[in-house]
């Protein structure tokens, strides 16, 4: 009985410099959609003046990190068209009436 083997599965194909930004921007944005939910979370579960204030300062902070994210991954062209104009970004934060 023969057996063929692809070549291809024997090469060690090494990651492109671009690959290498490109997957740690896809990593820095899932975990900054993860932070932004435990964000709101804790938002939504605390009753203290002083707590509802440093959440939300912790919802700003992620939100300007997201938009700067999001902006990179528009520069390196990694979303659709319809989302690469920089109007498409949602750059209020949601948390601005409850401060004002």
């Amino acid at each position: 009985m023969k057996m063929y083997f692809s070549f291809s599965s024997r090469v060690n194909r090494t990651l492109s410099e671009k690959e290498i930004a490109r997957n740690a921007l896809l990593s820095d944005l899932e975990q900054t959609k993860k932070a932004l939910e435990i964000a709101y979370a804790g938002f939504d579960n605390v009753t203290e003046p002083d707590l509802i204030d440093c959440y939300i300062y912790e919802v700003n902070s992620v939100l300007k990190r997201y938009k700067f994210l999001m902006e990179q991954a528009a520069a390196l062209c990694l979303l659709p068209e319809e989302n690469t104009h920089p109007a498409a970004l949602n750059t209020e934060a949601p948390v601005t009436s409850l401060t004002g």
